[in-house]
């Protein structure tokens, strides 16, 4: 009776690794390709392995060395940039959308408005060096009196 261990639900006592067993998992994983699981169930012969390998590799500097991680974070996190954009213009209301396509229609209004002024006003340039007569309107600088 002494001899049988007494298990409470839930609570599992952790295998503690060494330094050097560390390293030998981190290095395995990285020379052969295989998953973080398939090492985590081979050295400890549970499924799930919580982050340790990860945690274990930032903790002993291994960051750079493994090949999958990085690129695939910095790839996903694109990715994820760009659907959260995505994700926010569904997500607008349908009296933004209104508003930001009405916002649109004036600003390309106010540009073709500012390219004729340009060629009204360039058109009065060469009429006025052409033929030598005075068509724009003189300013008067005195205040009108009432």
């Amino acid at each position: 009776m002494d001899k049988k261990k007494k298990f409470i639900l839930g609570l599992k006592k952790k295998k503690r690794f060494t330094l050097s067993e560390r390293h030998q998992m981190i290095q395995e994983m990285i020379s052969s390709g295989c998953t973080k699981r398939e090492i985590w169930l081979k050295y400890t012969k549970e499924t799930t392995e919580h982050g340790e390998l990860l945690r274990w590799m930032r903790q002993l500097g291994y960051n750079d060395e493994f090949p999958t991680g990085s690129h695939n974070f910095a790839e996903n996190n694109i990715l994820m940039t760009k659907k959260k954009t995505n994700q926010t213009k569904a997500g607008d209301s349908f009296e933004t959308l209104q508003l930001k396509k009405r916002i649109l229609e004036l600003e390309n209004k106010l540009k073709d408005a500012e390219m004729k002024a340009i060629a009204f006003s360039t058109m009065v340039d060469i009429a006025e060096r052409e033929f030598n007569i005075p068509i724009r309107k003189k300013v008067i600088t005195k205040p009108l009196k009432k």
